[in-house]
């Protein structure tokens, strides 16, 4: 139609058409270029991603850049408190960007809030800012840079856009992997040869996390918001159904985009660190931890927890450190009290878990789980840890402290009648269903199961590896049933960004 213009959303989506014509074209341009003028696409396809959402924001991650690939330079050059300057110039830059657009507001309310207790009036105003898509993410991963540089880890990147790619990776710039230099950078320098069986992985791969997001998390994320934006108008049965959705709904969805992330870079021959790990059947708080978004865990495993002693220290400040350690994780989530709450209570779980265990090793230090019980001991802990973790999530999901207390002290409510509750027709649609489509309901009722027997299977056997050495009539039907079920069970007609686009 004369006239049209084609406006593209605020972001490139995995799960949009948009994303459906962007990738094949950049992948294919990528192996029909030579070698040398490959990472050139690669970081005007990135700049292109990242400008679809708000283009002047590009100037934030073009100083970012400038500044740590400056400082990667002059921190290897230096010597003594030169070096350590230069990289407190890059963490400054970094955390001062994070901070202003993130958790300047925060800090505004807070202070005026506080004041106004006293009768003293704060003189700063907060400011309209849009938070630019994944501002935590990529910092992240640029001062990883300058850290292991100052740590002699890493050698300075001497070429500006292969460090500015490192930064502003497509699959991964807006919520991760938050990767390593010594994994990334010098994949940007290697020949990447079209693979026939590895593409074949990275595409099985995009459509399991296209699966996760838009089947799954996208299934469950009507009734988890209609119980979550309105609290006070449903019963105990509904936060518990609300809060179990709302975990599967977020690890669905992040998983799902760690899952696209890293298949579409290995299409292209980059290989992306694992992200998730079967969390949910971890027996452990501390398992878990070590299993969810690994890249992140790790990161303020080896940046914070290490530096502030880590385990070599007394076990009251051990603790002290895990407490720490999470709070912060808590805030980085979120310039909100909500996420500061879910921060120290997962480091407490972890530090009541480390005193238990201590605790019970010195009263019976040769204790062993006789093996009959193994797996139902294991099972129950299993249920143990993944209650604790869903009880943590609601002050994560909730829209205000207030909500999350009120949920959190309402989730038994109603409980005692529930047996006569469930007979009647009308109790379920209202409090279970939440009077939504019971469609919705039914297809991610179908749809956790498959999630929950394909991880256990993985476990087990390596399922891509079992596919591909099924004759080419199964693996093709596979292929077309997979296709199939994105089309028929997918909320396409949402087109919902990722949860973590927030962050």
């Amino acid at each position: 139609m004369a006239g049209t213009v084609l406006f593209w959303p605020r972001t490139v989506l995995f799960n949009s058409l948009q994303f459906l014509i962007f990738f094949p074209i950049v992948t294919a341009l990528y192996f029909a270029l030579p070698p040398k003028f490959r990472w050139a696409l690669l970081l005007g396809a990135s700049c292109y991603f990242y400008m679809a959402f708000r283009p002047i924001y590009i100037l934030i991650l073009a100083f970012t850049i400038l500044v740590d690939y400056v400082a990667g330079i002059l921190i290897d050059r230096e010597t003594g408190s030169r070096r350590k300057l230069y990289l407190i110039v890059s963490i400054a830059a970094n955390i001062g960007v994070l901070a202003f657009f993130k958790y300047y507001n925060f800090i505004t309310l807070t202070f005026q809030d506080a004041g106004a207790r006293v009768g003293w009036t704060y003189p700063l105003n907060p400011l309209d800012i849009i938070l630019p898509i994944g501002l935590s993410f990529h910092t992240f991963q640029s001062l990883s840079y300058t850290v292991e540089v100052y740590r002699h880890r890493q050698k300075p990147e001497r070429n500006v856009g292969i460090f500015a790619l490192y930064v502003m990776f497509y699959p991964q710039l807006v919520a991760g992997p938050i990767e390593r230099p010594q994994n990334m950078l010098h994949q940007f320098h290697e020949l990447h040869r079209f693979e026939y069986s590895r593409v074949v992985a990275g595409l099985q791969l995009m459509a399991w996390g296209m699966f996760k997001k838009v089947v799954i998390a996208d299934r469950l994320a009507p009734f988890v918001n209609q119980v979550y934006d309105h609290p006070q108008t449903y019963t105990g049965i509904s936060f518990l159904v609300a809060t179990v959705f709302f975990a599967f709904q977020i690890y669905c969805d992040f998983s799902g985009y760690s899952d696209i992330a890293i298949g579409s870079a290995q299409v292209m021959g980059f290989r992306l660190m694992e992200n998730f790990r079967m969390p949910y059947f971890s027996p452990a708080v501390s398992d878990f931890w070590r299993r969810w978004h690994i890249s992140l865990s790790t990161w303020f495993r080896d940046y914070v927890y290490f530096p502030l002693g880590g385990n070599r220290v007394p076990f009251l400040r051990r603790y002290g450190n895990l407490l720490i350690t999470f709070l912060v994780s808590g805030l980085w989530h979120g310039a909100n009290w909500t996420y500061v709450i879910w921060g120290g209570l997962n480091g407490l779980y972890l530090v009541l878990e480390q005193w238990g265990d201590m605790l019970g090793a010195r009263a019976f230090p040769n204790w062993s789980t006789p093996p009959g019980l193994r797996l139902p001991f294991r099972a129950v802990r299993t249920v143990i840890t993944f209650s604790l973790i869903c009880f943590a999530w609601i002050f994560f999901r909730a829209r205000t402290t207030a909500d999350a207390f009120y949920i959190a002290s309402h989730l038994g409510e109603g409980l005692a009648n529930l047996p006569d509750d469930l007979q009647s027709l009308s109790f379920i649609k209202a409090n279970i269903l939440m009077r939504l489509d019971k469609d919705e309901f039914i297809i991610a009722l179908f749809a956790l199961p498959i999630l929950l027997l394909v991880e256990l299977l993985q476990h087990r056997v390596r399922l891509r590896v079992f596919i591909e050495r099924q004759p080419v009539y199964v693996r093709w039907s596979l292929y077309y049933a997979c296709c199939a079920t994105l089309l028929f069970f997918g909320a396409f007609n949402r087109a919902k960004e990722f949860i973590y686009f927030q962050f």
